[in-house]
């Protein structure tokens, strides 16, 4: 397994290979490292309203692209499980920047050509960890979650069970072919079944 990212992971396990990658605005020197895999997870990105606005779009839309384009050439056949958010807008233009750089995103993964796709949507994802809260929205929301979790169970994740998630299909999908397109409560389900999530199908016209 390799891991590709900005900062270290701060674990260690034997067959974990930790790669450090600052530029993703260029991702060719990623090349021989996305060499034959069969499934790519792919959670980069940032939280609205701590970036201006031409930073998201660079950030969600341009690294997403750059990456998908270097992982193509070096593993054509992959299956690529991609962390998008609730509100996506694929379809059109849309009044949040969030909503529609993520709409881009998935379109230009779309349009990739890979073999299988999984987009997962989720709402309020959970940290498990500690962290420092990046605004006082997600602090509001870490606060009230034990309430919100029993009143709104369909508008939240955990980030762990998430992750877990977007590993266990991508893994589950590898030689199969087709799309699909997962909300919340898809991913909650998923979970919560262990079984394949309904979703809905992705049909590129």
């Amino acid at each position: 397994m390799t891991s590709i990212g900005g900062k270290k992971l701060g674990i260690a396990h034997p067959k974990l290979k930790e790669v450090l990658h600052q530029n993703f605005s260029d991702c060719s020197a990623l090349a021989e490292e996305l060499s034959g895999k069969e499934a790519v997870v792919f959670s980069l990105g940032t939280y609205t309203g701590t970036v201006p606005e031409a930073a998201l779009r660079t950030i969600t839309v341009d690294y997403t692209i750059e990456f998908v384009r270097v992982l193509r050439l070096s593993s054509p056949d992959a299956v690529f499980s991609f962390l998008s958010g609730n509100g996506a807008e694929p379809t059109g233009p849309s009044g949040i920047p969030y909503a529609l750089f993520k709409g881009q995103a998935e379109n230009a993964l779309f349009a990739a050509g890979f073999l299988r796709v999984y987009i997962f949507q989720p709402a309020y994802i959970y940290p498990v960890e500690p962290r420092r809260e990046p605004n006082f929205s997600y602090r509001l929301l870490r606060t009230i979650y034990p309430f919100f979790r029993v009143v709104f169970p369909n508008q939240m994740i955990r980030a762990d069970d998430l992750a877990r998630a977007m590993v266990d299909l991508a893994i589950s999908g590898t030689g199969k072919s087709g799309s699909l397109v997962l909300e919340n409560r898809d991913i909650r389900a998923m979970i919560e079944s262990h079984d394949v999530p309904m979703g809905y199908p992705h049909t590129s016209v």
